[in-house]
């Protein structure tokens, strides 16, 4: 059975947990990182020498990297479906991973949700906050103008191109921050959104993760 090492909280393990509901995959998710702690042990350091969420064990095959580990669900329980069907597109589901991670992901996660969320309001550097809100605005606009005439990133289904981009869009799309109307991807979020394993993955409540005077 496929093992999952991750708290659910974690952005990155919601990316995985998400392929794992999409596919319909028995596993089982051991809670690791955060509160739960581990990951200076002896035995996690065997599965992924970063010490870092997540990582899986598919029966006896062990991968970390949250996107790697995306792909290789994908592309082994989902092809045609999450793995998109031929070469071509499948580099354009990577190329919106890599762009994600690239574009998205600092300012979402590191600027936007620590500083607002991890940290007291007293102590944030509100400067960069409105940059990088201003910023994540700006190059989602890029994704609007994809998302034009598409259901998802690359057509009528979600692909793992939805999973490096969507799993973000939960926490942009709930911070106390300005957003500029982006009418395509306003509705693509909102598909994600209706989507069970979206819900049970990556909707998940983080007020339990904020510091006191955030």
């Amino acid at each position: 059975m496929l093992k999952v090492w991750g708290r659910k909280t974690s952005v990155n393990v919601q990316k995985v947990m998400w392929t794992v509901g999409e596919l319909g995959l028995p596993h089982e998710r051991i809670d690791a990182g955060g509160p739960f702690g581990g990951l200076d042990t002896a035995e996690f350091g065997r599965l992924n020498p970063n010490r870092l969420v997540p990582v899986i064990d598919n029966d006896g095959f062990v991968l970390w990297e949250s996107h790697a580990i995306v792909r290789y669900l994908a592309a082994v329980h989902g092809q045609g479906e999450l793995s998109a069907a031929g070469e071509q597109q499948r580099a354009l589901a990577d190329q919106w991973m890599e762009w994600a991670n690239t574009m998205l992901y600092s300012d979402i996660i590191y600027t936007l949700f620590l500083g607002l969320i991890r940290t007291p309001a007293a102590d944030r550097n509100v400067a960069a906050i409105e940059a990088a809100a201003k910023r994540a605005g700006e190059r989602l606009a890029v994704l609007d103008a994809q998302l034009a005439g598409r259901s998802y990133i690359l057509g009528d289904q979600p692909t793992v191109a939805d999973i490096g981009c969507g799993s973000l869009m939960y926490r942009y799309s709930t911070l106390d921050i300005p957003r500029p109307r982006l009418g395509n991807v306003e509705s693509w979020y909102q598909r994600l959104t209706e989507r069970k394993a979206y819900q049970d993955h990556v909707m998940i409540d983080y007020q339990a993760m904020r510091v006191p005077g955030a």
